[in-house]
């Protein structure tokens, strides 16, 4: 199943128990624009080469469409429209004014030089500059992309519309970035799973979490998790995996991951196969990676009591029954892994007020963010008897469809 058909499946599982009409569930589920260009650049070599980039605008009921923009070679226009509804939901879900957007280039960042993923993203820039601002539609970074990419955006963008930083968000600082950014979706995990465990009785001390990513996400989710007590008992990539009962040490693993490109060849944990992260025994496992990894063979060899879900997309239907059935809790990607586009938001706020907030400041109103959204979630589940997923779900569509009624359909 396609992660644009997972998507498709849960929403159609809300949509019965809310009765939803086929009309509204027609127009929740189009999207409104989808755009696909050609990015032809010269290479270093001299040789021409041509990319295709894609932005998918879902839905603005809310407000401006806001999503990422992913260079990764998986990238089509399935997965980018999938992601792009998931977007609408998950700003829904955590009360943000915007609708649901997404974008990227196909193409492995990896074989690029600097120079020609610059090329190609301001090339990428001038076919879509007319379709996103910042009162229309936001990109942000996601996989494959940062804030480096996000300067040439600002950068390539004004060139048509004059200095304009609340383009984007994920900038450097420098240009209107703004404070915790680049931890935002990993510390919104950590927010989300303090607030599960403390309904279970529990605190993040002592919780074993293993890892399956250990990029952006991932290791940051990896640095909160581990100063808060956390112990990380398992981490993999797309290059290997490590293990240690004690914990592995996360610093020196980011260290080796920043020289090497991957967590393969750590020695200061045992190697783990990658494909054996599912089933380490712990009491978290965070997916913080590509999409559908948990799949009805996988989710069988899960033994965690908790799934996190940081990456989009990243628990198929099938193994989300199976999951359900063992007693796993699984805390589903668009309210957990919300925390990168919550602060995108505050990001966004201060280049329209132009106006800095400190760290404390941003890491405070995350918190609050994304305990309330929890709550809520948690509370639609028990009085509904769903699980986390569906009431997600139920709170999302529930917000965009009554916008939607009330600005005429």
């Amino acid at each position: 199943m396609s992660m644009l058909e997972a998507t498709r499946h849960y929403f159609d599982k809300a949509a019965r128990i809310m009765g939803l009409s086929p009309r509204i569930e027609r127009v929740l589920l189009t999207p409104s624009r989808e755009v696909k260009v050609e990015c032809t650049i010269e290479l270093d070599s001299g040789d021409m080469a041509t990319f295709i980039g894609y932005r998918v605008q879902h839905d603005n009921a809310r407000g401006p469409m806001k999503g990422g923009l992913r260079y990764h070679p998986h990238v089509d226009p399935d997965e980018v429209t999938a992601l792009a509804t998931l977007m609408t939901w998950k700003t829904a879900v955590v009360g943000l004014p915007y609708g649901g957007a997404k974008g990227g280039i196909t193409c492995d960042p990896r074989m690029l030089s600097p120079r020609e993923l610059e090329r190609v993203t301001r090339v990428f820039i001038d076919k879509i500059h007319d379709i996103i601002g910042p009162h229309s539609d936001i990109p942000a970074p996601d996989m494959g992309t940062n804030a480096q990419v996000m300067a040439w955006i600002v950068d390539q963008y004004a060139k048509y519309h004059g200095w304009t930083p609340g383009v984007v968000t994920g900038k450097p600082i420098e240009l209107g970035g703004s404070e915790g950014r680049e931890a935002a979706t990993g510390r919104g995990l950590f927010y989300v799973l303090e607030a599960v465990l403390a309904d279970l009785e529990k605190k993040v001390s002592g919780v074993t979490v293993a890892l399956q990513g250990f990029g952006n996400v991932g290791s940051w989710a990896a640095r909160v998790l581990a100063e808060a007590g956390a112990r990380i008992v398992a981490v993999t990539d797309h290059t290997g995996g490590v293990t240690r009962a004690d914990g592995v040490d996360v610093g020196a693993l980011a260290a080796h991951v920043a020289r090497t490109g991957g967590v393969k060849g750590f020695d200061g944990a045992d190697a783990l196969a990658p494909e054996r992260i599912f089933g380490v025994d712990c009491d978290v496992l965070l997916p913080a990676a590509l999409g559908d990894v948990l799949t009805r063979e996988t989710a069988s060899e899960v033994r965690a009591r908790i799934v996190l879900e940081g990456a989009n997309g990243p628990t198929s239907p099938e193994a989300d029954e199976i999951l359900r059935g063992k007693g796993v809790l699984v805390v589903p990607d668009i309210l957990a892994n919300a925390g990168g586009v919550t602060v995108s938001y505050f990001e966004w706020v201060q280049n329209i007020q132009q106006f800095r907030w400190d760290e404390a400041r941003v890491n405070q109103e995350l918190r609050r963010t994304m305990v309330d959204s929890y709550g809520l979630v948690r509370r639609v589940a028990r009085e509904r008897q769903v699980d986390l997923r569906t009431a997600a779900f139920l709170v999302a569509i529930g917000r965009v469809s009554k916008t939607k009624v009330m600005r005429g359909i």
